[in-house]
């Protein structure tokens, strides 16, 4: 189910007021608060290469990892999500990629929001989310944009991004983004879809049904393509790693290879390709 981003948050007993605020083609409330609230304790508890372990909190609700390239605004950020009436958990930030891959190794996250620019690059926060999907499936990703470009949008969908916001937007839809990405929906406004339906349609489709098609040069190695078809069979990473004698990390990086090579963001789709792939060989 794909959710629109034109929704308005309900309304909260503890709430004093609300106001209406222009975002572009969409419409949001935006709720004030004023009660009082405590000062997050934002205490370093231990350190990796590139990030940092926040405290965790005792209120319930989704469990949520930072990627961005500045540490205040990981802080900042943590601080406001921890402090909203939402009840977030942030269990972690990183500020480069391997900080992100350390951290989300470390501490389980089920809402990861990763900026497009981390300390080690403007656009490294695709191949992160890239290798999130890979390592950790069930890890619902927000992409963060500096700015809403057509090319920048169609990437974050590739890459493997369920929600998508910009800079911009208030921080209230960046909470209605978390809750709609938790429940396995797809956050993205109308001007954002439309980018991804155009080129969607401007792509040449592997997955068309009943279609022949000249044979495609085949982009793979002999032994990606055998870490794929161990994919479409539902193996693991670690029963991959084990059948095929590495280890894991070895593996994530193959994914990682095969999802720019044939234009998957996940394993779902990198197993349908390649049944189709099989398809068509048997066909021609």
């Amino acid at each position: 189910m794909i959710r629109n981003a034109r929704r308005t948050t309900q309304r909260r007993p503890e709430a004093s007021c609300f106001r209406k605020e222009a975002a572009g083609e969409q419409e949001f409330v935006r709720h004030c608060d004023t009660a009082e609230r405590n000062s997050p304790d934002l205490s370093i508890l231990g350190k990796t290469c590139g990030s940092e372990v926040m405290s965790k909190s005792a209120e319930s609700g989704p469990t949520i990892f930072i990627a961005d390239a500045s540490r205040m605004g990981c802080q900042l950020m943590a601080a406001a999500l921890r402090t909203s009436p939402y009840r977030f958990t942030v269990v972690h930030y990183a500020l480069d990629s391997v900080g992100t891959r350390t951290g989300l190794a470390e501490n389980e996250a089920e809402i990861a929001i990763i900026c497009a620019h981390l300390k080690d690059g403007a656009i490294a926060g695709f191949d992160a989310v890239r290798e999130i999907r890979a390592s950790h499936p069930t890890t619902g990703v927000i992409m963060m944009l500096d700015s809403i470009e057509a090319a920048m949008v169609v990437e974050a969908f590739r890459a493997g991004a369920r929600g998508i916001l910009s800079r911009e937007q208030p921080f209230e839809v960046l909470c209605n983004c978390i809750h709609a990405v938790h429940q396995g929906q797809v956050w993205a406004s109308s001007k954002e879809m439309h980018f991804a339906l155009d080129a969607l349609a401007r792509t040449p489709s592997d997955y068309t049904v009943n279609a022949k098609s000249p044979r495609r040069p085949n982009l793979l190695t002999k032994r990606e393509a055998g870490v794929v078809n161990l994919v479409a069979e539902g193996l693991t990473n670690r029963d991959i790693s084990r059948q095929l004698n590495l280890s894991e990390n070895t593996v994530r990086n193959y994914l990682f290879r095969i999802f720019n090579k044939v234009g998957t963001s996940n394993r779902l789709e990198l197993a349908l390709y390649a049944i189709h792939r099989r398809e068509g060989a048997q066909q021609d």
